[in-house]
């Protein structure tokens, strides 16, 4: 079955050092998805591109914070529109491994969501929110969210099916 999405964006960091972070959940679930295909990431867009079955996958280079160049070069590039488009990203406002799918919602602070909005003009794409909780204590959101994963945690997200969420 074809996906009603054409550009599916998983967000996060790009670099070794940021691997396994929280923040880069986007792109641990675009790896473990498509790592049984013959498909492979390549480099363009400010991003890492790969189409498998009618879909265009990204993995933007451009840092957290800059994701919105990326989307929005991809997005002119293969004219998509913006209702065509599901953004995966971490959720700190669910608990870990609850999903939620919204579209044309705010960007609830989340400093990747707000750039692409303000890039490409419009809050009205789709987003699968991931939760990955809150942290416990006096921790700062900034160091929670760049700290790596639970090697339970990161189980947790290689059985999650992104196939699930794509028709």
């Amino acid at each position: 079955m074809m996906s009603k999405y054409k550009l599916v964006v998983g967000l996060g960091n790009y670099g070794n050092k940021y691997s396994l972070n929280r923040h880069n959940l986007g792109f641990l679930i675009l790896d473990n998805y498509l790592k049984n295909t013959n498909f492979e990431f390549n480099s363009k867009f400010d991003g890492e591109v790969a189409k498998f079955e009618g879909v265009i996958y990204l993995k933007p280079h451009t840092f957290m914070n800059l994701s919105g160049k990326s989307v929005k070069e991809v997005m002119d590039f293969y004219k998509i529109s913006p209702e065509e488009i599901l953004v995966i990203q971490d959720e700190l406002d669910l608990v870990f491994g609850k999903v939620k799918i919204s579209s044309g919602s705010g960007d609830a602070g989340h400093n990747g969501i707000k750039d692409i909005i303000s890039k490409i003009g419009t809050k009205d794409f789709s987003r699968l929110r991931y939760g990955i909780g809150r942290p416990e204590g006096f921790q700062p959101v900034d160091d929670f969210v760049l700290s790596d994963f639970t090697a339970e945690e990161l189980s947790s997200i290689k059985n999650f099916r992104l196939s699930d969420y794509l028709n």
